[in-house]
């Protein structure tokens, strides 16, 4: 079960998912929520296939290969859902200002930050 905070308290409550602190709102990929699926559902084939390539003892090479592939697929998969999340929630917040606006540019730093040193 994830927890859910709140800004008042930032305590963690049962049933929720994990807000850094705001409530949140509707999230940026809600309009593209489908093609994001679709492209996860490709992305876990993938890696099934990687595990079959395990499983019959295929060549190093060829599963680093296909790792590659379904390491880039997540790579452009984070990419997108970046731009998103600055596009529609960092910018709403901006638009609104004050300190969620400033924990919105954090959040999105520190997310830039991982994908880089990924």
């Amino acid at each position: 079960m994830v927890a859910k905070r709140t800004a008042t308290d930032g305590a963690a409550r049962p049933g929720g998912s994990a807000t850094h602190g705001y409530q949140h709102r509707k999230p940026g990929y809600l309009a593209s929520k489908d093609d994001h699926l679709k492209r996860l559902r490709r992305i876990e084939g993938q890696v099934r296939g990687l595990q079959r390539l395990v499983e019959n003892d295929t060549y190093c090479i060829d599963v680093l290969t296909q790792v590659s592939a379904a390491t880039k697929a997540l790579e452009a998969f984070a990419i997108g859902l970046l731009d998103e999340h600055l596009s529609h929630c960092v910018a709403e917040a901006l638009s609104r200002g004050g300190a969620e606006a400033d924990e919105k540019v954090r959040e999105a730093s520190a997310a830039i930050a991982r994908l880089v040193r990924s």
